[in-house]
């Protein structure tokens, strides 16, 4: 066995060694008065040379964490992220439930109100030693984090460290919380002997059961108009691999519901479009075989059904969504395994047992309905670029004009993946479905912050930038390099207010009005000004034909090191 002795004059120090080791090489804080042995500790690491991670400040909570979310998605590693005490625990919740609804690991931390009033190191000192104080600080986050526990001894760092490792990365993966008072970070502990690297490894494939792929694999090789939904699968670029060789091994239509990722190539034949959020694809109604990957939501059954007779299937880590409190999908065939693992297993035995041609037939059919489609989004999006105001078909088309390989584009809501094409792996991120609106910001810093060669454009709503902190991401561009393209749709309304309403009250009087109270955002702001701040590049966008060399120019600064905000002002159906 592997071993190494931390010598470290507080337990801040030993922490942050053993984070370090334990492969954490970025720590995000937003600090307090909790933090100064951690600050000492990391002023000591810069002073000697000695490897940790790597510190970053963030001046809000929120855009920490989500930060980390993007950083794992985009990177396959998880961050640390430590906010102050309670409060800081407070203001990062929202992006805690969006971590815990998409999977996505992130070691949060925050540190915990003195404990002692006096006698030691760290004792309290200040008035909100006591206000701070709560008498179960982790009970805000419990729902939504996989373990919680306070480091409560110098001599537990290692066990700790480790049991917040294994717990985060078994799967289903998720946010773990651990608090840290300032007593015992400041606190001096005997040099320790751990091992390195660590013997507490979590990570493993889950392999699906032969008996459930073999029936899942003769239902879809037998069936007449096969249907794959996935949501969340792309996370992980082998898994899209694998998806497209099961499409094409059992010519097998793929739609896409509610992505989250770029699951499956959208110029692929096979691709026969989305469920976009509260509508659900026609291809459902006629399908007699339904394979359901890694989504949480495959349909909304108030709007429309699977037919009575079609097998359901249903593949995931989680295929049930244990921590959903309500969740009722039929299902025929689960199979409880990791997508990547999976998919390839499955492939091979629908090629086993499915007739050639047969397959040739469902996917000239397939192709036939996908050419169909795009020629109709195409005609909307042009339909939409002789409008007098630039219409969301537009704006999305002219952001898939501009995408390259080394292009990547995180989506909180407004941009219709109809209208651009993401045919790579990693290539698309958006908001996990607990929609904690301001997430896109925060996770695009993320993005940048794992893949730093990657031109990263952020795509919001202007609803979504007010809970972006819009400030403090700006603050983190510049800080530490990590520039970005934010394109803001600007329609001043939160849409999702509006349409609500309309769905439950459809002739009410706010529709026969005009006026939608509670919804409405104006005047709107300048939000191009704001790229002033950072010394960036900001432009309001107002007709279509501008559009296409505004992104440009945008672009243009970002890749020179510049944040840069356009402010597009659209409607979704312009007049």
């Amino acid at each position: 066995m592997s071993s190494r002795t931390v010598n470290a004059e507080t337990t801040a120090e030993a922490y942050l060694q053993l984070l370090k080791d334990r492969g954490i090489d970025v720590f995000l804080g937003n600090a307090g008065t909790d933090f100064a042995s951690l600050v000492e500790a990391f002023a000591r690491f810069e002073a000697d040379g000695r490897p940790a991670p790597r510190p970053l400040v963030v001046p809000h909570e929120f855009v920490a964490v989500s930060m980390a979310h993007g950083y794992y998605a985009a990177g396959g590693r998880p961050a640390a992220v430590m906010v102050h005490v309670n409060v800081g625990t407070a203001n990062a919740s929202t992006a805690i439930i969006t971590a815990s609804r998409a999977n996505v690991p992130v070691l949060m931390s925050a540190g915990r109100t003195p404990v002692t009033e006096e006698g030691l190191p760290g004792s309290r000192d200040l008035h909100i030693h006591w206000a701070q104080e709560s008498f179960d600080q982790a009970a805000m986050l419990r729902e939504y984090v996989k373990w919680d526990y306070e480091l409560r001894t110098p001599v537990q760092v290692e066990s700790v460290v480790d049991r917040a490792m294994e717990m985060m990365l078994a799967e289903p993966r998720g946010p773990v919380y651990l608090t840290l008072p300032r007593e015992v970070l400041a606190a001096r502990p005997a040099a320790t002997t751990i091992a390195s690297p660590a013997r507490r490894q979590s990570k493993s494939v889950r392999f699906p059961d032969p008996a459930r792929i073999d029936e899942a694999a003769r239902v879809l090789a037998r069936a007449e108009r096969p249907l794959i939904l996935v949501s969340a699968a792309g996370i992980d670029p082998a898994a899209f691999t694998a998806l497209v060789d099961l499409a094409e091994s059992g010519g097998i239509a793929v739609v896409e519901a509610d992505p989250i990722y770029a699951n499956f190539p959208h110029r692929h034949r096979l691709h026969l479009g989305y469920n976009q959020s509260g509508a659900t694809n026609p291809s459902l109604a006629t399908a007699d075989a339904i394979l359901v990957v890694e989504s949480d939501v495959p349909w909304y059954p108030a709007l429309q059904k699977p037919s009575p007779g079609a097998t359901i299937i249903h593949l995931g880590v989680d295929p049930f969504f244990s921590r959903y409190p309500m969740r009722s999908y039929p299902c025929d065939v689960p199979i409880a395994a990791t997508p990547a693992a999976a998919l390839p297993l499955l492939a091979e035995a629908v090629r086993r047992h499915a007739d050639r041609a047969a397959v040739l037939r469902r996917a000239e059919r397939f192709a036939a309905e996908h050419d169909k489609n795009h020629a109709a989004w195409d005609q909307l999006a042009i339909q939409q670029a002789g409008k007098e105001t630039i219409g969301f078909a537009w704006a999305a088309r002219c952001i898939g004009d501009v995408l390259d390989d080394a292009t990547v584009v995180v989506n909180e809501y407004p941009l219709d993946r109809r209208f651009a094409a993401f045919d790579r792996p990693g290539s698309y991120f958006a908001s996990p479905h607990s929609s904690g609106l301001g997430f896109g910001l925060g996770a695009a810093l993320g993005v940048k912050l794992a893949r730093p060669e990657t031109t990263v454009i952020a795509t919001v709503g202007d609803g979504a930038y007010f809970f972006g902190e819009p400030l403090s991401s700006l603050f983190v561009q510049r800080a530490h390099g990590l520039p970005i393209l934010t394109v803001i749709f600007n329609n001043q309304q939160w849409e999702a207010v509006k349409f609500g309403a309309l769905g439950v009250h459809p002739d009410g009087v706010a529709k026969a009005r005009g006026r939608f109270p509670l919804s409405e955002l104006t005047p709107s702001p300048r939000f191009e000004e704001m790229a002033k701040t950072v010394d960036g590049y900001g432009e309001r966008v107002e007709r279509p034909g501008e559009l296409g060399a505004a992104l440009k120019r945008g672009l243009a600064a970002v890749r020179e090191g510049r944040p840069a905000i356009l402010n597009v002002m659209c409607q979704r159906n312009p007049a």
